[in-house]
């Protein structure tokens, strides 16, 4: 498969494809033609009389101050050099990665007035692995991503920094390094980098492929919880759920089922007496669920930001270029302060399980271990599930609810969603911790319905987890074990289906 810049639809598996290099992107003719087409149009307008935002005017506040055509080079340079204000630490390589390839996507879909030669600089560097460093804080996310994008082509100039492996290095050094000269932009080009939403997008593609995993894992980490405390499965029958159809509800509903089939444990107690489990337990379909639809709703927003141009203004023939909003980010902002509430659910009921599993009811021993007294068995990690879903909790604020005026007034509402994004990824980061001490948990409760087995799906993460942490008799030091927990999960080396 070849993906074509500007022409296919980019969807979570092929950026994500692009960006590990499995998957093929090149610009075809097709886009080639769109590209120079809508350069010709800029060129037009650069050389005419006729005010235009962005082409012949200044920006923001200065859009009313018209720029000679002498002077249009000096304001591309002048704007990317300005606007590199961020602080902060650098975002993650791959990051900065995606970044580059969307803005690729969405430049080369003929609307924006970039020249081939600055797209085809771009893709240079996405082949020989010359990634911008760029600062994490700076962006309100409204004119764009204003400063993100100034440092990500920084380096189109000769300034800023790029990864080298894992160090930075000068860009004007690497660039040297591969024989590429520094560019001199040309009318409307700095806007059209640094324009668009390409920092929130990355940080949602991010989360999207994190959160993914961790949705399914929550089922597994939900059902081995269960099978520790005995707990039922009618809670999960298809027809009761088929009565309050949200997707994300049946879909948890036929994994717990699967997650249970053939479970000789679940089978040695259907006829207990006991008549319902607590919400935890029960009602993982309606929170997971929930979850679930939150992951579904950003997706399809994010699937449809990939595929659009963000910059401003839009080029639409020689003669008229339209200043509007579309770099505004609050499309993606809303639905990621949503996810980050779903993702942060998620913990809350994985540190109510854990609580369960240590009551010591229903045949298990307080604090899963035997030797209670001299030893505290499992009792303390929980105190770090507590600590990290208050945690995200905290991080649960929206900033779309918040909007302070930027640019004297003209760009008075923004939406905040660079940070939206990057406190999702936060989140994330403190769930993946909290699933490896639930599953931890689990599998220490497992240990004492034995000799019954579970379904094959749950066995083999049981194994998975026995084979980097073994069965705690006696009291001993519990962070190396929360660490290959860890290390588990963000690996992603659970099956999960």
């Amino acid at each position: 498969m070849t993906f074509r810049y500007g022409i296919d639809r980019l969807d979570l598996d092929t950026v994500n494809g692009i960006a590990d290099g499995s998957i093929k992107a090149e610009l075809c003719q097709e886009a080639l033609d769109k590209i120079n087409t809508s350069r010709s149009n800029v060129d037009v307008m650069a050389a005419s009389d006729k005010a235009v935002y962005g082409i012949n005017t200044g920006f923001g506040p200065l859009c009313d101050t018209q720029i000679s055509p002498e002077e249009t080079n000096l304001l591309q340079k002048n704007l990317l050099i300005t606007h590199a204000v961020g602080v902060g630490e650098p975002i993650a390589k791959p990051i900065s990665k995606l970044m580059l390839i969307t803005k690729v996507h969405a430049l080369s879909q003929g609307f924006s007035g970039i020249r081939l030669e600055t797209v085809e600089r771009m893709l240079k560097f996405i082949e020989l692995d010359l990634i911008p460093v760029v600062p994490e804080q700076g962006s309100v996310g409204a004119s764009g991503d204003l400063a993100p994008l100034s440092h990500l082509f920084l380096p189109l100039l000769g300034e800023g920094e790029f990864w080298q492996g894992d160090k930075i290095v000068p860009a004007a050094e690497a660039l040297k390094e591969h024989g590429l000269e520094p560019m001199e932009l040309h009318a409307k080009e700095g806007l059209a980098l640094i324009n668009g939403t390409q920092f929130i997008l990355s940080h949602a593609i991010t989360a999207l492929t994190k959160m993914r995993y961790l949705l399914d894992l929550a089922d597994v980490a939900g059902a081995m919880s269960i099978e520790g405390m005995q707990g039922s499965q009618s809670p999960f029958r298809e027809e009761l759920h088929q009565i309050r159809a949200f997707a994300g509800n049946l879909e948890v509903a036929k994994r717990m089922r699967r997650l249970f089939k053939d479970s000789q444990n679940m089978a040695d107690h259907e006829e207990c007496d006991r008549v319902q489990d607590p919400y935890s337990l029960r009602c993982i379909p309606q929170v997971h669920g929930a979850s679930r639809n939150a992951y579904n709703h950003l997706k399809e927003l994010t699937e449809i930001e990939m595929n659009s141009v963000t910059d401003n203004p839009i080029v639409i023939s020689s003669e008229e270029a339209i200043s509007g909003g579309s770099f505004h980010g609050q499309p993606l902002a809303m639905v990621l302060d949503y996810a980050s509430i779903a993702a942060a659910e998620l913990g809350n009921i994985s540190d109510r399980r854990c609580y369960l599993l240590l009551e010591g009811l229903h045949g298990l021993p307080r604090l899963l271990t035997t030797s209670g007294g001299l030893n505290s068995g499992m009792m303390i990690p929980q105190y770090t599930t507590a600590a990290l879903v208050t945690e995200n909790k905290s991080l649960c604020f929206p900033p779309s609810a918040d909007s302070v005026p930027t640019s004297m007034g003209q760009e008075d509402h923004v939406s905040m969603g660079s940070i939206s994004g990057r406190k999702l990824n936060q989140i994330l980061g403190n769930l993946e911790k909290i699933f490896a001490i639930e599953l931890m948990y689990a599998a220490q409760a497992i240990e004492f319905r034995r000799p019954n087995t579970c379904s094959d799906l749950i066995e083999e993460n049981f194994a998975l987890i026995r084979s980097k942490v073994a069965k705690l008799e006696e009291d001993r030091l519990l962070k190396p074990d929360i660490d290959h927990m860890v290390a588990l999960v963000k690996s992603q080396a659970f099956t999960v289906n």
